[in-house]
C-alpha cells in the first residue's frame, strides 16, 4: 500500500512539474484511478477465463469447443499450447496485481495480454467465426493496450 501511494505522488509531482500544478486533487486520483481499475478488471477476467470457466462451454467459444481444450483443436493448435498460453497469461494476470505494489510489472503483463488477445482475435478470424465471438478478446486487448500505455 505505502509502495502504490509513493507511486501516486511521484506521479502527483511529475504533473505538477509539467503543468506547475494540479488544478483538481480529484480529477488526478480519478486519473490514476481509471488505469488501476481497469487492470484489476482485466486481471480478474483472466482468471474467471481461465481458472473458472476452463472446462465450460460459453458462448465465446472458437468454432463449436466446450472447453479451452476444445477450443484450441478447433484453431489447430497443439493441445500442449494450451499450457503454454495458460501459464503466460495466468503469469501476466498475476503481475498486473502485482503491478499495483511493484508498478515496474503493469507494462510488461499488460503488453503480454496485449499481444495474446491480438492472437486470440486471429485465431477467430482463422476459423471464420461471428464477430461476436472474438468481441471479448478484443475487448481486453484495448483493456490490456490501455494499461500498458497507462503504466
Amino acid at each position: 500500500m505505502l509502495v502504490r501511494r509513493a507511486a501516486l505522488l511521484r506521479e502527483k509531482r511529475r504533473i505538477e512539474r509539467r503543468t506547475g500544478r494540479v488544478e483538481n486533487l480529484q480529477e488526478f486520483f480519478i486519473m490514476i484511478s481509471i488505469p488501476t481499475i481497469t487492470q484489476l478488471v482485466l486481471s480478474l477476467t483472466i482468471y474467471n477465463v481461465w481458472i473458472l470457466r476452463f472446462k465450460r462451454a460459453t458462448p465465446w467459444r472458437g468454432g463449436d469447443a466446450k472447453t479451452m481444450r476444445d477450443e484450441f483443436l478447433a484453431y489447430g493448435l497443439s493441445p500442449s499450447l494450451v499450457w503454454v498460453v495458460g501459464f503466460l497469461k495466468i503469469a501476466s494476470a498475476t503481475g498486473l496485481i502485482l503491478g499495483l505494489w511493484y508498478p515496474a510489472l503493469t507494462r510488461v503483463s499488460a503488453t503480454v495480454l496485449a499481444v495474446l488477445m491480438v492472437a486470440a482475435v486471429a485465431m477467430h478470424f482463422k476459423v471464420r467465426d461471428p464477430a461476436k465471438k472474438s468481441l471479448p478478446a478484443a475487448c481486453l486487448f484495448l483493456a490490456a493496450l490501455y494499461v500498458a500505455l497507462s503504466a
